[in-house]
């Protein structure tokens, strides 16, 4: 029994192993064609619909943005209401 801590963080894939998990599950699911195109047409499609797929994620996690006092807009037609008001009811 060790008395350290171990930290998990979650670390985003690789750009790598997504590819080959996208490539497994795609010809999963298209195993018919492999017949009708042959082994090496159709394992070269799937890698390429693979690298498709993935071309857009990005590997880095992603940052939060920071809450803080941000501009609010106020309704300036309220305030001007709101003045009018107090000036009629103070008459």
């Amino acid at each position: 029994m060790s008395t350290s801590k171990t930290t998990e963080t979650k670390n985003a894939p690789s750009k790598k192993s997504t590819r080959k998990e996208i490539g497994q599950k795609l010809a999963n699911a298209l195993n018919g064609l492999k017949d009708a195109l042959g082994e090496k047409k159709f394992e070269r499609r799937i890698k390429k619909a693979a690298r498709l797929l993935t071309a857009g994620i990005k590997t880095k996690p992603v940052k939060k943005e920071k809450k803080g006092k941000g501009k609010t807009k106020t309704n300036k037609s309220n305030k001007a209401s709101k003045v009018v008001a107090s000036k009629a009811v103070a008459e």
